[in-house]
């Protein structure tokens, strides 16, 4: 009997815990997941099931409206803190209760993004104010554009509140219609200029600054500014045979304006130095020093290749200074066919002796004269 009954208690556990929502199941983030990531994975998510994106199915409408709820609350460090332990009962206890000022309009803070409530269809339409573009300088190394890489980047950019949503206040029912204009953000002066004549002058309301709305108490994380200052971590792909001067585009990923939505982060490909090779085209380029006897009776060296493989350089007989051997399809992928690669040239410049013994020097005068040539390629 007492196994039944403990059976049965896990199980009623059990049902329980699957009747509340899995907020990290619905962003698909594990539960440590840090705030950066729960807000790249609402962006993503948020813009698939929009309802004006999806008109007429109620699936997505309530897949979105999860989605809302889930950011909101696992941005909020409060919130997120009574969801971990108490679940969603604890979450509407704590509203109740009077905490946490209660819940945004979810088209309100999907607006925050994407500068308006919709994509141009039924609700309000997406305003056109976008933010600047974000430019950033990429040093990528040589290995990285031959072999083809994943990089993590870290972006200082202004981002919307998480604490207020861009509102600046400290809740939502801190935001009130301004007294002066009574939410026309106007206001009008009528002048008299004589009998029987009324002259009209409307100007923006100096109390709310044209919004309509003033704010009672603002928000305590941003101090009412509506934005903060952050980091967030980005991972891009460097594909193989990538050149100086090539982008790679992360869109709306720039800096986070209220009602407004976000302009691009444009990396720009930039190539570090290389202790060995120059890249010109799909071309590598190297020089390579010999002896003065390797030059003159050949020699084997080994260079290693970009991506760790060794390229074996062999030559025999006279090496003259300035010679350029061609190391065919040893140079960078191309970036249309990462198959097909460009050439090696290696350049070899002798190294004479600082000294030579008097025996040396007789034994070169006896020997054979060596006839003058120009400087040669040579193909493996």
């Amino acid at each position: 009997m007492r196994q039944i009954a403990i059976w049965l208690l896990l199980l009623v556990i059990l049902l329980v815990v699957e009747a509340g929502k899995d907020y990290y199941n619905i962003l698909d983030v594990p539960r440590d997941a840090p705030k950066n990531q729960i807000k790249k994975h609402y962006k993503k998510l948020s813009r698939v099931y929009h309802p004006d994106k999806n008109p007429g199915n109620k699936d997505a409408e309530a897949k979105f409206m999860e989605l809302s709820s889930a950011y909101e609350v696992l941005m909020d460090d409060e919130k997120r803190g009574i969801y971990d332990r108490y679940g969603e009962e604890g979450l509407e206890q704590h509203k109740n209760g009077g905490g946490g000022g209660g819940f945004h309009n979810p088209f309100d803070m999907f607006a925050q993004f994407f500068g308006g409530g919709g994509f141009g269809g039924g609700r309000a339409q997406a305003q056109e104010r976008r933010g600047p573009d974000l430019q950033v300088e990429l040093e990528v190394s040589l290995e990285d554009l031959y072999n083809g890489a994943t990089i993590e980047v870290d972006i200082s950019k202004q981002t919307v509140c998480d604490h207020c949503h861009g509102s600046g206040a400290r809740r939502s029912e801190d935001i009130q219609t301004c007294p002066a204009c009574q939410g026309r953000g106007v206001t009008v002066t009528r002048v008299q200029l004589g009998p029987g004549m009324v002259q009209q002058f409307q100007q923006t309301c100096h109390q709310c600054g044209g919004k309509g709305k003033t704010i009672r108490a603002v928000c305590p994380a941003c101090s009412g500014r509506k934005v903060l200052r952050g980091n967030e971590q980005y991972t891009l792909t460097i594909e193989k045979g990538m050149r100086d001067g090539q982008t790679t585009v992360l869109e709306q990923e720039a800096d986070e304006y209220p009602d407004a939505i976000p302009g691009d982060v444009i990396f720009t490909i930039s190539t570090v130095p290389h202790p060995t090779f120059d890249r010109q085209g799909n071309n590598l380029y190297t020089t390579q020093q010999i002896t003065l006897i390797e030059a003159l009776v050949g020699f084997e060296k080994t260079l290693k290749q970009l991506d760790e493989s060794v390229i074996t350089l062999k030559r025999e007989g006279i090496t003259q200074y300035g010679f350029v051997q061609t190391v065919k399809g040893a140079g960078m992928p191309h970036f249309d066919n990462p198959k097909q690669h460009g050439d090696l040239f290696v350049e070899y410049k002798v190294v004479f002796p600082t000294s030579i013994d008097k025996q040396t020097v007789e034994l070169l005068k006896q020997g054979a004269h060596f006839p003058a040539t120009g400087v040669v390629h040579e193909e493996l």
